[in-house]
């Protein structure tokens, strides 16, 4: 009896090799790829959107978090940290329906009901801007 119970042990174990190393952390889901996005085309061309947009007022996200977007305010911006913060709300599989480009989207043109709608149209020149941002990114 004492046997069966040292080779059951032995087996739930890892002897049986059924088990990974303890240490070792499983490969995440879809390969543990991140999806990337280009900083420098944050800095140069979305941030500025975004300010024009009047995002980073005290009264909207630049005066704390107002749902889940934050930004730095207007006084001291910190663009890693509004990178950071738009990265959140970017979603790759589905690039048109990101938060960072529904929410400030017009209602009647799409977009997610907000308090300020800063774009007109998917046309618009800043609404093309963060999409081709978006899109320019890949997954690593």
């Amino acid at each position: 009896m004492l046997r069966i119970e040292t080779a059951v042990l032995v087996a739930l174990a890892g002897g049986a090799g059924g088990c990974a190393d303890p240490g070792t952390a499983p490969t995440p889901a879809g390969g543990g790829e991140d999806y990337h996005l280009d900083y420098a085309q944050f800095q140069t061309r979305v941030a500025p959107v975004l300010v024009d947009a009047g995002c980073h007022a005290v009264e909207c996200h630049g005066g704390g978090i107002r749902g889940t977007f934050e930004l730095s305010p207007l006084t001291a911006l910190d663009a890693a940290f509004d990178f950071e913060q738009a990265r959140l709300q970017v979603d790759p599989w589905s690039p048109e329906m990101s938060s960072l480009l529904t929410k400030p989207l017009a209602a009647d043109a799409g977009g997610a009901t907000h308090s300020w709608e800063p774009f007109t149209s998917p046309d618009d020149a800043g609404y093309q801007t963060i999409l081709d941002w978006i899109l320019a990114g890949e997954f690593r």
